[in-house]
């Protein structure tokens, strides 16, 4: 009955200090979205597009969130074959054009919505739930509008929204764990949670041969495992790494093989003779244009990047941190986290947590690969607990 309660509280209670969203207009292109991603301080910005069904004037109509779009949705799309010769091209399509198709990515979540739809929603694919949120003055009720510069979406009666992460639930639910005991110390593979079907790529091939194991591994928030020749776990590519890269991190998916990709992407920083190759390769490819997107970026990003030199490690969190003001001061480094198959619920929450994982790998004791755990299947556990039947209010 405690957990039943417990999971029939308001979503809105999960709220609690979120920022509002910066909207982005569905209508903008791909580099006014890249202008937004560099200022903001988080890795996705919310996509916007105005209902013109409702009736009411064209000043009032009701914009909803259609999707969410960050750096990894970039990078895939400027490795496509038909975009790689003329990036700058590329970048004025609208971003409605490169959102995910098919997949109800967001979904908007009324603030009174249990935490057991919210988790629905999540089992159901969903990987931010937009949920309308109000500031409160002295008992008053102060409605706010949200502003994106140019780019701003006038949400109708002037109502902010702020979303809510798989992470969000799952650190939620990990503050209340003990309502959930004994199962949270049960082993992952007692709770049948280990997903088998994983994404691999060998460390010596191309890294381009996963860009659509990439771009599924973005969609079901999960990554794609870098290992030898005998299956042992040597890294990931992960979506969470690249979305804190600048779009030129294309030029190195398009060249380098798996492993060097990895060494890349690490603490955000690439190594500066891994440029000089990115830059060799291209050359000889004759991808002149996405050369000199290169040159450019790395020359407007040199004096905030972080370098090898320049950072400090955080080997328990496995971040990077320095004083920079670049995308890569906020990147998690490319290391696999990992665990075993005896390991408890509560210990793969913990890590995923500490390490800003939305995948923990699952390892034998010769460090082969024998699966993943999500935050997904993590939640499938405590919906699980709540039986069948629905929760009334």
């Amino acid at each position: 009955m405690a957990v039943r309660t417990f999971l029939n509280r308001n979503v809105s209670d999960l709220c609690v200090g979120k920022p509002a969203l910066k909207p982005l207009s569905a209508a903008a292109t791909v580099s006014e979205a890249l202008a937004l991603l560099n200022k903001s301080s988080e890795p996705h910005v919310s996509v916007w597009s105005c209902d013109h069904s409702k009736n009411v004037v064209e000043d009032e109509c009701e914009y909803r969130c259609v999707g969410k779009i960050c750096m990894v949705d970039v990078i895939c799309f400027l490795c496509k074959n038909e975009n790689s010769d003329n990036p700058s091209k590329a970048l004025e399509t609208s971003v409605s054009q490169i959102l995910p198709k098919g997949n109800l990515i967001v979904r908007h979540l009324a603030p009174n919505s249990s935490l057991l739809e919210a988790i629905d929603y999540i089992l159901e694919g969903t990987q931010n739930l937009v949920i309308p949120v109000q500031n409160y003055i002295g008992g008053k009720s102060r409605k706010t509008q949200s502003k994106s510069s140019s780019l701003s979406c006038k949400h109708r009666d002037g109502v902010e929204y702020c979303w809510l992460t798989q992470e969000d639930v799952v650190r939620f639910l990990l503050n209340f764990i003990g309502v959930f005991s004994p199962i949270t110390i049960s082993s992952i593979e007692s709770l049948n949670i280990i997903d088998c079907n994983v994404m691999t790529i060998r460390y010596h091939e191309p890294a381009m041969s996963a860009l659509d194991s990439l771009t599924l591994a973005h969609v079901e928030q999960t990554s794609v495992a870098v290992v030898d020749d005998l299956d042992r776990l040597i890294g990931e590519i992960s979506p969470s790494t690249l979305a804190y890269c600048y779009e030129t991190a294309a030029a190195a998916v398009m060249t380098l093989s798996a492993g060097d990709l990895l060494a890349y992407i690490d603490c955000g920083g690439p190594p500066e003779d891994l440029v000089d190759l990115v830059k060799v390769i291209l050359q000889e490819k004759k991808l002149g244009a996405l050369l000199e997107l290169m040159d450019e970026e790395l020359s407007l990003s040199s004096s905030s990047s972080c370098s090898v030199s320049s950072c400090s490690f955080d080997d328990e969190l496995g971040v990077c941190r320095n004083n920079g003001s670049g995308r890569y001061s906020s990147a998690r480094r490319a290391e696999a986290i990992t665990c075993y198959s005896n390991s408890s619920l509560v210990a793969v929450m913990i890590q995923a947590l500490a390490h800003r994982a939305s995948s923990v790998w699952v390892m034998h004791e010769d460090n082969t690969l024998i699966g993943c755990v999500t935050f997904k299947g993590i939640l499938k556990v405590f919906r699980s607990l709540a039986n069948a039947r629905p929760i009334t209010r």
